[in-house]
């Protein structure tokens, strides 16, 4: 418990967290229950694999954190064909110029983070995927196979209302799933 507790502390540390809590078996039940029955968007299915694979982890912390929250150090979404072709991805803030200045394929932007790219062909169905993304303040306590995710909107919502936060658009929850050194 105190390896876990240290883990807490130093994300507690971290700028824009408001709340940080230990997911219970409860919890993970409820989250998986809800993220199995998430639908698709604009007809693309949604496949969370950082919950996945957060959940798979013998320890899950959750954050619940504000805007002024670190951004995510690697894409959180993508589109990607059953055949693993990247067909679309999310463009973080931090690389935006250097994807702009190494871009070589036509890319159309969806939105400010997001581009899909029109030459590229994929099988038959496309999915969006939402990855495990890597968590260097807690990889570097020396924890093991750490992931972590943001939750489809119904588990956020399950997560800050379970902790007694109203539905505030400004916070968000993350997911970090990690084994024990």
């Amino acid at each position: 418990m105190a390896e876990i507790n240290h883990v807490i502390s130093r994300i507690q540390e971290m700028r824009g967290v408001v709340q940080v809590f230990s997911i219970n078996e409860d919890c993970r039940d409820e989250i998986e229950n809800i993220e199995s029955s998430i639908k698709a968007t604009l007809g693309i299915p949604v496949i969370n694999r950082g919950v996945t694979e957060c959940l798979a982890r013998e320890q899950v912390i959750c954050i619940i954190k504000k805007s002024s929250f670190r951004p995510p150090p690697e894409p959180t979404v993508l589109l990607i064909s059953d055949d693993n072709v990247i067909l679309g991805e999310e463009i973080l803030p931090s690389v935006k110029e250097k994807f702009l200045a190494s871009v070589a394929e036509e890319v159309v932007w969806l939105s400010d983070d997001f581009v899909l790219y029109p030459g590229r062909v994929g099988a038959n169905k496309e999915y969006f995927v939402m990855p495990p993304v890597s968590f260097p303040e807690v990889e570097e306590l020396d924890m093991k196979d750490v992931v972590s995710c943001s939750p489809s909107a119904p588990a956020d919502m399950m997560l800050r209302k379970l902790h007694g936060f109203e539905d505030d658009p400004r916070l968000a929850s993350i997911l970090i799933g990690f084994n024990m050194s």
